[in-house]
């Protein structure tokens, strides 16, 4: 059974409106939204592309679904794509935290406004969890193996959740062995090609 190819955006102004949409539906967990729009509804990306761009956007500098959407839009219509994407992903969440930054200065010392925001906090992090254990199955296909990988992700929780370790030094110490061993499986299994 083939794969079906992804669809792709039509235009710059489809790119820029799809942006838009994902940025004003992603209040605190935004990578639920993402995946369920770009992979599921979309379907311009497959779950294994989705899952190979977010780690690069996420070890990028700046915000990891900015950098997505301009890998996507550079993707499909080079640096004009990328541009249409980025003003989709800030312009509209510009203007509504400008004014939320407006009504929050006036309720900032109220008890409810705080205990509000407490179980926002919550709830984002149960989005973003969900969306992780959602897109386990994509590890399937990693060329390290579903193992490999699982003990990576444990292993990076342990040391930024649990001994409280530096993002940097956790992304250079096990995302660079992970590299390295990735590199050597994929080299390994186009041995036998040659």
């Amino acid at each position: 059974m083939t794969e079906e190819a992804p669809a792709q955006p039509s235009s710059k102004t489809d790119l820029f409106l799809s942006f838009t949409w994902l940025a004003l539906q992603g209040f605190g967990g935004v990578l639920a939204v993402v995946q369920r729009e770009l992979v599921e509804k979309k379907r311009w990306m497959t779950r294994e592309q989705f899952v190979e761009d977010w780690a690069v956007a996420q070890i990028m500098p700046g915000p990891n679904v900015v950098n997505l959407s301009m890998m996507i839009g550079g993707r499909y219509f080079g640096l004009p794509g990328a541009l249409a994407a980025l003003a989709g992903m800030l312009a509209a969440p510009l203007v509504i935290v400008l004014l939320l930054a407006v009504l929050y200065g006036s309720v900032a010392d109220n008890p409810m406004a705080q205990n509000a925001l407490r179980g926002m906090g919550a709830v984002a992090a149960g989005l973003i969890t969900a969306t992780g254990i959602k897109l386990i199955a994509a590890l399937d296909k990693n060329a390290m193996g579903m193992a490999v990988c699982i003990g990576l992700a444990v292993l990076t929780f342990v040391a930024i959740g649990l001994l409280r370790w530096p993002l940097l030094w956790v992304l250079l110490g096990i995302g660079g062995a992970a590299c390295v061993w990735a590199y050597r499986v994929l080299q390994r299994n186009e041995e036998p090609r040659a």
